[in-house]
């Protein structure tokens, strides 16, 4: 299905979902959405721990509606262009990591490796887990993995 600005603009939730607009790429979607949540999270690093925490619960809860409706009215449970997902998901690789360049570029390659890859258990909650919660739970894993996975590089490398 192609998505018309039309679409993109009649609900707020779909103008999230989508990222935007980003996850309307022709080309990896989900690669231009996490690229589009880069300069939101530039701005959340400089926030606290416990601003930041709540900011990506919210994000999170508020995405499981976002997601919901987007892919009910799509009629695609988990369309390629919703990319809310990837926004939490790359927030969330992130908190694990030091500020700056470095840390933002390896998080973004952890993030979408693990959200591409989708390891075990992520595929098993992709695949099982469906709806609103189904689209950002695997990407929440993702995050996890890949904010791990950034947290022990930074132990071993400076960052």
């Amino acid at each position: 299905m192609k998505i018309t600005p039309q679409f993109l603009f009649a609900h707020p939730a779909h103008f999230l979902a989508l990222g935007f607009g980003s996850g309307l790429s022709p080309k990896a979607p989900g690669t231009a959405g996490t690229i589009a949540s880069i300069p939101i999270w530039l701005w959340l690093a400089q926030q606290s721990l416990v601003f930041q925490s709540v900011f990506l619960a919210a994000t999170f809860l508020i995405g499981i509606y976002l997601c919901d409706k987007t892919g009910k009215d799509l009629g695609v449970q988990d369309h390629g262009a919703i990319v809310w997902d990837e926004f939490v998901g790359f927030w969330l690789t992130m908190m694990f990591a030091p500020t700056g360049f470095i840390s933002v570029f390896l998080g973004f390659c952890l993030f979408r490796l693990f959200d591409i890859w989708k390891p075990w258990p992520i595929n098993y909650l992709d695949k099982h887990v469906h709806g609103g919660l189904g689209v950002m739970l695997d990407d929440v894993l993702a995050g996890i993995f890949a904010g791990l996975l950034l947290y022990l590089v930074s132990i071993f490398v400076a960052l």
